[in-house]
């Protein structure tokens, strides 16, 4: 299965709620992928808080095209969870 995000909302900082495709909701803290020169104007509260679905990629994006891939964001809302070790593992987010 294939990991998409249906729902997004800014929370505070750099925290969205989100909610997947496979029925998980969380909450990712994003700060640390905000690196590189499409991510930097997100460090502006104000403008990471635009965030939004885009409805092609299924992901979480803002609009001066910037997008995060949702295993990531998936993989922030649910790194503490060891049922989703190995899936984490395989995806390359841990070692």
């Amino acid at each position: 299965m294939f990991i998409h995000i249906l729902k997004a909302k800014h929370i505070k900082d750099y925290k969205v709620e989100v909610v997947f495709n496979d029925g998980r909701r969380g909450i990712a803290d994003l700060e640390d992928a905000l690196r590189g020169p499409v991510f930097m104007p997100l460090k502006d509260k104000a403008v990471f808080s635009k965030l939004k679905i885009d409805e092609e990629l299924q992901t979480i994006s803002w609009p001066n095209g910037a997008d995060i891939a949702p295993e990531y964001v998936y993989f922030k809302s649910f790194q503490s969870d060891p049922e989703l070790k190995n899936k984490f593992k395989a995806w390359g987010y841990i070692v």
